[in-house]
């Protein structure tokens, strides 16, 4: 029988450790680093973010300005914000519909009923009418506004 081959990760090893791994790899990896920036270093070496990078630098004995280190936080919080922002228009951009008063049977819920239960629109019914909406849009441009009962 012929010998298995294992399954190499593909991630180093060094960004793959966890927190006590990395603090103790980071003594011996300190003294090779070459950059002006020793947490933009640390980071990317390792994979964390900069104030994972910040806070066990300071457990090994480096210290921070406190400033420093609310600009990192702030900035962490923007990019995760940037982050979420990016998501939800990547959702809206794929689905051309998104609303937290759907689930996979609905598309749209209207509402519910005295016992619990949804009604709306399904997802088939939506895919139906989107088929129909182009046909649609040229009748309803020709009605007006000042007609409608609402």
């Amino acid at each position: 029988m012929g010998k298995r081959k294992k399954n190499k990760a593909k991630t180093p090893r060094h960004r793959r450790q966890n927190c006590h791994g990395r603090l103790q790899a980071a003594p011996h990896w300190i003294p090779t680093f070459n950059g002006k920036n020793l947490v933009k270093g640390y980071s990317a070496h390792f994979g964390v973010d900069k104030m994972c990078a910040v806070n066990e630098l300071e457990i090994l004995g480096y210290s921070f300005n406190d400033e420093y280190k609310r600009k990192l936080k702030d900035a962490l919080i923007q990019k995760q914000k940037q982050t979420k922002k990016q998501k939800a228009a990547e959702m809206r951009k794929n689905n051309e519909f998104v609303d937290e008063e759907s689930n996979e049977t609905f598309a749209f819920i209207a509402g519910y009923t005295s016992g619990g239960a949804h009604f709306g629109l399904t997802w088939e019914e939506w895919e139906q009418d989107e088929g129909n909406s182009n046909s649609k849009k040229d009748a309803v441009s020709n009605i007006d506004d000042e007609n409608l009962p609402f």
